[in-house]
Order: structure tokens, then sequence, then C-alpha cells
């Protein structure tokens, strides 16, 4: 099955982003942090911020947690489509392992 992906610039990190998820835009800040590895991020719609430092983690919906009519329709997955990586790092986000964007009708 295609996905759509949200493209994540690491060499721009940290840095922000507008994003039509759905009907809707959004913005999406993100982070990393290097003593850790992980990465982090943040939802903004219509300057609003909805989350802060939300830990993208493998296999592990965003929002999911937290969600509510303000939120992006789609829902937003990090995996990597060939099913070898288990979490997300600097060395993999965008390499392999991608944040997939899944329409509710497709799920």
């Amino acid at each position: 099955m295609d996905f759509e992906h949200i493209a994540i610039e690491k060499d721009l990190v940290p840095y922000r982003f507008e994003i039509e998820l759905g009907v809707e835009k959004f913005e999406l800040r993100i982070r990393y942090n290097e003593l850790h590895d992980y990465f982090t991020l943040d939802l903004l719609k219509d300057e609003e911020e909805l989350v802060y430092g939300e830990k993208i983690t493998y296999g592990v919906p965003l929002f999911s947690e937290i969600y509510d009519s303000r939120f992006p329709a789609p829902t937003i997955i990090p995996l990597d489509e060939s099913g070898k990586e288990t979490r997300v790092s600097w060395d993999n986000l965008s390499e392999t392992v991608f944040l997939m964007v899944v329409n509710r009708e497709d799920e």
C-alpha cells in the first residue's frame, strides 16, 4: 500500500513548517534530542499550540493520547515499510522510517 509521508529535513532541525492535513492547515515544529537520539514534534493550528514536545515513537500514531476535533483528520504514524526498523533515530528518520499519513477512511 502506498502512503503519503511527511518529509523531515534533518539538516534544518530545529525548524517549523506549514502543512495541509486533510482539509486544514497546521504548523509543525521539529526538534531533536541529541543526548537520547529522538525527535519531538509540536503541533499548532491558527497559532494555537495543540501539542508541545510529542515524542516521535516508532509505530505509535502521533497525538493518539490527546486527540480532539482541533486535530488533523488523517492519522500520522512513524513507520518503515520494509518492517526492519523498530525505533525512530537520527540515522533512519526520512531514510527508512517516515511519518506516514493515513486517511481515516484508509484505516
